[in-house]
């Protein structure tokens, strides 16, 4: 572990990086303790802080450390690194902070511990995944780095910088098209491993996605067999998702974490429905002038 973090992270400037998701993870874990404690109405722990009757939530001090940490980033960019990592932990807390209200901010509503606030939990997972991939080395471009393909750009009959715009462009296409199929934790993680995008953008759209809407409106026997599979398939995740986030939220419930996963297949494994009949512009023109 030792030599990973020296080689890795060190070696490789990524100290910021490293503290950037470590008081991420901190602030992320000790603001829901303490909001745990507030439900519970422990005695011994301050309650909601409050101006007058409005309840001043906490993503209020997350923009507050997100805008000063991104100040100290511009005007400390070239002090030394400790000061940069130190500046980046700031920043993760902020962040964390934010994103653990997400619901709040998507919603405009304080549905914190509704069924609606496990959307800031799925933002908190996605930030830790992205920011736990780029710790590890990873990013879009990573297999440019790859012996055989750096040969390939060594070769001066093909332009280093082309190589690299196509590989973009083919990257970005294929999560692209995996997005519009529906499948967003494939799409993100595909954007750093892309086989997993290959597989994504072959495999069969989600039922109630873009892609189903476009492609499978007029293909029942697809679109039957995408509903078919969702149901199959989805179901287990639906369940280990719910359970984490209850988990996560406040205290799991077996039977809950059932009923929950029913209900979310019902509202979510739907066809999609028909896009809507393309028309001309002159002939629409032409009808709306004899209408």
């Amino acid at each position: 572990m030792r030599r990973w973090w020296e080689d890795v992270v060190i070696g490789h400037g990524r100290l910021p990086l490293a503290c950037l998701l470590l008081g991420f993870i901190v602030g992320f874990i000790l603001i829901r303790i303490s909001v745990r404690l507030i439900r519970k109405q422990v005695r011994w722990w301050p309650g909601n802080l409050r101006a007058g009757d409005v309840h001043i939530h906490h993503m209020v001090f997350g923009v507050i450390l997100v805008l000063t940490s991104g100040v100290g980033f511009v005007t400390l960019y070239q002090s030394p690194v400790g000061v940069i990592a130190a500046v980046a932990a700031v920043f993760g807390v902020g962040a964390a902070l934010v994103l653990d209200e997400f619901a709040l901010i998507y919603y405009l509503r304080d549905v914190y511990w509704e069924e609606q606030g496990r959307t800031s939990v799925d933002a908190v997972f996605v930030a830790v995944a992205v920011t736990g991939l780029l710790l590890m080395g990873f990013h879009p471009l990573w297999l440019l780095d790859i012996s055989n393909v750096r040969d390939i750009r060594s070769d001066p009959n093909v332009p280093e910088r082309v190589f690299t715009i196509l590989f973009a462009l083919v990257n970005l296409t294929l999560a692209a098209i995996v997005i519009a199929k529906g499948k967003i934790w494939t799409g993100l993680f595909g954007m750093f491993f892309l086989p997993l995008l290959v597989v994504g953008a072959l495999r069969l759209s989600r039922p109630g996605a873009p892609w189903a809407r476009w492609r499978y409106a007029n293909r029942r026997g697809l679109m039957r067999r995408a509903i078919i599979r969702e149901r199959r398939y989805r179901r287990p995740v639906i369940r280990a998702k719910i359970f984490v986030q209850d988990l996560v939220a406040g205290k799991p419930d077996v039977a809950h974490v059932r009923r929950a996963a029913e209900a979310e297949l019902v509202r979510t494994v739907v066809p999609a429905p028909p896009a809507p009949p393309s028309e001309h512009p002159l002939l629409f023109s032409s009808r709306k002038v004899a209408d």
